[in-house]
């Protein structure tokens, strides 16, 4: 796990170049459970079971919060074995076949224990994918769906609380961005109707949070969706009009990375894909006006335009 720590705000990178790979990961992580499978997740850790006071025992806190951690993230035989180590990284986990597990956490952590549940919320994250069996190819997709992942499923808010960044120092575990991770956190709470804005004690966390929400709200707002605003309805209409007048062709809005949304010409007629704005599945559906489309993936209902 990624520990980016400096003197002066630049060594935090900001604004949404993973969202690619994040919205990967979604879409995996359904494919993986089933909407139903992440339903089971509907209750996100709660801040005092993962609280950890100067006062208390040091093992005996890491211990206690592991078992939060792990109880969230349905691990109920994991047994998490936990160490503090000089490392170049903020923590580590050996994976093995269980049923115990080796967590090393780095040693700034004795001292800074606010943040130990976020150091544990993304390994033992790593041993749930394990479990799965879900991997992307490469270190850096494969921490960015473990992110992700983490934040999806209840336990990442704490990532993203761990932020902290002044004129001086900045702070920040994983590897997503913090509006990334508030672009998560904020597509969860969208799916249980979660307000997890009042569980950070990080300025900077919430306000990340709070602009990553706006990304994901804007994800609601794209067209074929009714919901999408004026200036989309029109640039999707010139690109439907281009569509019927150049069957077969690419044209605008087919392969556009710009536009998030395709037409294709079939033997029935025009038909238009987009991605699901919960899952990110890609959704087809007949250019014919007012449509219903039920996404197959997340079961989410959208109501189109087309």
């Amino acid at each position: 796990m990624t520990d980016r720590r400096g003197t002066n705000g630049s060594a935090v990178v900001h604004g949404y170049p993973h969202l690619d790979t994040a919205r990967a990961a979604i879409t995996a992580l359904y494919r993986r459970l089933s909407d139903e499978g992440i339903h089971q997740y509907d209750t996100s850790v709660a801040p005092a079971d993962v609280a950890f006071a100067d006062h208390d025992d040091l093992h005996l806190g890491v211990q206690r919060v592991a078992r939060a951690l792990v109880q969230q993230l349905h691990l109920p035989d994991a047994r998490m074995i936990v160490s503090f180590r000089e490392m170049e990284h903020a923590a580590s986990v050996e994976l093995t076949a269980g049923p115990e597990y080796f967590i090393e956490l780095n040693d700034r952590f004795r001292t800074h224990r606010r943040d130990i549940g976020a150091a544990l919320a993304h390994e033992i994250t790593h041993v749930l994918l394990h479990r799965l069996g879900l991997s992307f190819p490469g270190t850096r997709d494969n921490e960015i769906l473990t992110d992700t992942v983490t934040t999806y499923l209840g336990a990442g808010w704490l990532l993203l609380d761990a932020f902290r960044e002044d004129r001086d120092s900045s702070q920040k575990l994983g590897y997503l961005t913090p509006e990334e991770f508030g672009y998560v956190l904020a597509k969860r709470a969208m799916v249980f109707n979660e307000d997890p804005g009042i569980w950070f004690t990080s300025p900077q966390g919430y306000t990340a949070y709070t602009k990553g929400k706006a990304q994901a709200v804007r994800d609601e707002q794209q067209p074929p969706l009714t919901t999408a605003g004026w200036s989309g309805r029109h640039r999707y209409a010139k690109d439907r009009r281009y569509a019927l007048d150049h069957p077969g062709g690419a044209g605008p809005g087919s392969g556009d990375a710009g536009r998030a949304y395709g037409f294709e010409t079939l033997a029935d007629g025009l038909r238009v894909s987009f991605a699901c704005p919960t899952c990110f599945q890609r959704i087809r559906v007949p250019v014919r006006g007012r449509v219903r489309a039920r996404c197959q993936l997340c079961h989410t209902v959208l109501d189109c335009d087309t």
